[in-house]
């Protein structure tokens, strides 16, 4: 976009009465995203426009086609603004592969920015309509995935297969649903308390003697 561009921009923004602000590349793309996860977790993807945009971000309409594009730029990348900050906050991956330490904060993520999973559970329903979202859906959600695969190995003896990890991480993602549809931060809490419980059950079996395949003592 060029500068004349951009201060007429300005000056249509003044005119029309909203004060247009100036963000950096960097930050304001960031800034950008966070505006289209809130424009689309209020109304669904049919109210994602680069003017709905700019106006929930506060600069101008050219900014955004400026930073994406398209349309379907910004999709993918708002999906993959949701689902990195997914990751930073829920600890689905610790890291330190105790099982007390899976998933905690999952619930205070959703109570925090609801708007965030609110996002992704529209993005998913609209692949159903629209199949061309379903590849970068696919493949940001294998992050999730991953992550969960990486820390139940770490959990559990023998590693964690595909099968187990989805079982879990689909636990995880109906909690996150129920949470943000009914309340109930405490649910949350306690599922999560039962689901560390039976990991915990399940490394156990995994480490005693006698285990199917274990030689006799």
């Amino acid at each position: 976009m060029t500068e004349s561009a951009e201060s007429a921009d300005a000056e249509s923004g003044s005119r029309g009465g909203r004060s247009r602000k100036r963000v950096d590349y960097g930050a304001g793309r960031e800034a950008l995203l966070a505006a289209a996860v809130r424009v689309v977790a209020r109304g669904g993807l049919r109210k994602l426009t680069y003017r709905a945009v700019a106006e929930e971000a506060g600069v101008t309409h050219g900014l955004v086609v400026h930073h994406f594009g398209s349309r379907d730029a910004l999709i993918e990348a708002a999906l993959a603004h949701t689902v990195r900050t997914s990751l930073n906050t829920s600890a689905v991956e610790p890291g330190t592969g105790r099982t007390e330490d899976f998933s905690t904060g999952l619930s205070q993520m959703v109570t925090a920015d609801p708007g965030i999973q609110a996002f992704q559970y529209e993005l998913l329903l609209e692949a159903r309509r629209r199949p061309e979202l379903l590849p970068p859906l696919r493949a940001l959600y294998e992050e999730y995935f991953g992550a969960t695969e990486r820390e139940l190995s770490r959990m559990l003896p023998g590693g964690a297969g595909r099968p187990l990890t989805r079982l879990v991480f689909a636990a995880l993602d109906g909690l996150v649903l129920h949470q943000l549809t009914m309340g109930e931060p405490e649910v949350t809490d306690a599922a999560l308390e039962e689901l560390r419980s039976l990991l915990r059950l399940l490394a156990d079996t995994r480490t005693s003697p006698g285990r199917e395949g274990d030689p006799a003592p």
